[in-house]
């Protein structure tokens, strides 16, 4: 039986359970209505008192590699160092003694300085500057692009007043190696020059954000970060050969040295494919250190500059009368060494010499001016013309290159009595080193020219591999027409005066050099001022690689002779590098004289 006094004391406990249990419920119902049923509405309140901060997630840009994958250009963190000017002071240090003490701000600039390479006073000039515009100012740039090592070191000073921005930056591990090809960025992260912009839709990576809200008191609020994933660039792989790009870099040096000209380039082709494996230039330019370099040496000489060919283009000439002239090995013409036509032009070789009844490999053994102008005769000037149209002369090479140039083919129209015979030996038009490399590959590969190439392919961060659209092969001579300049090009390797020179023990090679006048800017040339060149590929029966020497006015030896100790050194070195056997077959011996 349950009295009265036992039951008071549980009938209080169950109403307090009951209240307990009430303002539970309460409180429930509010965190539901917070968190769920009015969660946005609570969020914008809170949102007006909120701080909204981000921070950027950098991509990488991507890696330029060689042809087996070795990095020509890649990435590298480095900071910025940042100064809050309105809060630069002394620092508090514990002394030997286990006292405290204070570090002035000038000994302080002076470990920093120390570390950055400036000195005490431009330190501390970048806070009074700073100070002078705006007493409160809170941002300064120390310095920037900081290593990771000056990194450490500085954070090791302990100033709270400077702190750091991270960013990737460009590096070149083979410094000038491929320098004017590969090119440089700003300071920035801008492309300036060569494949760095050209290819830029490739390399160019795309920054993410972390986005978020702070409270009043720095915390960040719950369910604010908002996540954008950087995506990187991508992989941007050449037909260059690293190794071989160094060591003609080094060749060309010694040879623009040697020669006293102002700049020398030497380019190599893979003839089956138009692959430029190598594109060296001195001088050249570091893109770790831009500033070092001139303003004219900063970019890629072989793809802007344009020149007369000379003597390289009675190759060309050759081959368009072989081809639709009606002439073979056979045919000849007799030429002095000044020949007047019919039109009045005169045109004259470099040495004198008697009336020679030229056979068309005479003519070019000894680099004849008359002798190829009287060959040209024989097809009309209008199909002279079509023929350069379809070796590439004047149209560019399409590789694609940042400031490319193209030659400059006048139409016959425009052709004066003159140059209608200059124009067979390269005078009366320009051209560059990829528009005649293109047009000697054409003579080498069965008369087939291949459109040159530079990018091997792009590889996506997702990897999606992309390769470069190329034009279609251009069919400009026939395969017996470029069997015939082949033999006749490797009897100018074995009979020129500077056969010696160019002989590579075991191969058989194939040349013809140019020596072109320079325009003075006013329709006329320069004396005595040249640019020289020499071309050829090798091996001559079955060309596999294609060799062009350049040299802007040298002045040891001012004709083309001065280029042929870099191409057989060039094309020694690359008939190694890619393992080309030696021949097997003894060549033809051509008759100079009918």
């Amino acid at each position: 039986m349950t009295t009265r006094s036992t039951r008071s004391p549980r009938r209080r406990t169950v109403i307090a359970l009951a209240v307990v249990l009430a303002v539970l419920a309460g409180f429930i119902v509010r965190l539901v209505d917070i968190q769920i049923v009015n969660a946005d509405d609570h969020i914008a309140d809170s949102m007006q008192v909120a701080l909204g901060a981000s921070r950027t997630l950098y991509g990488t840009r991507g890696e330029i590699v060689d042809e087996s994958g070795q990095t020509l250009a890649g990435s590298i963190l480095l900071y910025d160092g940042v100064l809050d000017p309105k809060n630069v002071g002394p620092l508090t240090r514990e002394a030997a003694d286990g006292r405290r003490v204070a570090v002035p701000w000038k000994d302080v600039a002076a470990e920093i300085a120390a570390i950055t390479g400036q000195t005490s006073e431009e330190v501390q000039k970048i806070v009074a500057d700073a100070l002078q515009d705006d007493p409160d100012s809170q941002f300064a740039y120390l310095k920037r692009g900081l290593t990771t090592e000056q990194y450490r070191a500085l954070v090791d000073i302990g100033a709270p007043f400077l702190t750091f921005d991270q960013h990737p930056a460009r590096t070149y591990p083979d410094g000038a190696v491929g320098g004017n090809l590969v090119g440089f960025m700003s300071i920035d992260g801008d492309p300036l020059a060569g494949i760095e912009q050209s290819q830029n839709d490739c390399l160019l990576a795309t920054d993410g954000t972390l986005s978020f809200q702070k409270g009043k008191d720095g915390v960040i609020i719950p369910g604010t970060e908002v996540h954008q994933p950087a995506v990187n660039g991508g992989t941007l792989q050449l037909t260059i050969n690293r190794d071989l790009q160094w060591y003609l870099q080094q060749l060309i040096g010694e040879q623009v040295q040697d020669m006293g000209a102002k700049r020398g380039t030497i380019t190599v082709v893979e003839v089956k494919t138009g692959k430029i494996r190598a594109a060296a230039e001195f001088p050249s330019v570091d893109p770790n250190d831009v500033s070092a370099a001139e303003v004219e040496n900063r970019y890629s000489h072989i793809f802007t500059d344009t020149f007369e060919p000379g003597s390289t283009f009675k190759a060309l000439t050759g081959s368009m009368v072989l081809d639709a002239g009606g002439q073979d090995l056979s045919s000849t013409v007799v030429a002095s060494s000044t020949e007047t036509f019919a039109n009045g032009a005169r045109v004259r070789d470099a040495f004198e010499h008697e009336a020679y009844d030229y056979t068309l490999a005479g003519v070019l053994i000894d680099s004849s001016n008359a002798g190829i102008s009287k060959f040209s005769e024989r097809i009309s000037p209008q199909t002279r013309f079509d023929y350069l149209q379809m070796f590439g002369i004047g149209s560019g090479s399409a590789v694609g290159f940042e400031g490319e140039s193209n030659g400059l083919l006048y139409p016959v129209a425009q052709w004066d009595n003159q140059q209608l015979y200059n124009t067979s030996f390269g005078q009366g038009v320009t051209t560059t080193v990829p528009e005649l490399v293109g047009a000697y590959d054409a003579i080498a590969n069965g008369g087939l020219r291949m459109p040159l190439s530079i990018v091997e392919s792009c590889t996506k961060a997702d990897g999606t591999v992309i390769t470069p659209q190329l034009p279609d092969p251009t069919q400009v001579i026939s395969g017996g027409t470029s069997a015939k300049m082949r033999e006749i090009l490797e009897n100018v390797a074995m009979q020129a005066g500077y056969a010696q020179q160019v002989e590579v023990p075991g191969y058989r090679i194939a040349t013809k050099t140019g020596t072109g006048e320079k325009s003075n800017g006013s329709g006329g040339y320069k004396a005595g001022v040249y640019f020289t060149t020499m071309i050829g590929f090798a091996p001559a029966d079955d060309p596999q690689y294609l060799v062009a020497v350049t040299l802007d006015e040298p002045t040891a030896v001012t004709s083309s002779s001065a280029n042929a100790p870099a191409f057989q050194k060039a094309m020694t070195q690359v008939l190694k590098t890619y393992r080309v056997m030696p021949a097997t077959t003894a060549p033809t011996l051509l008759a100079k004289f009918g």
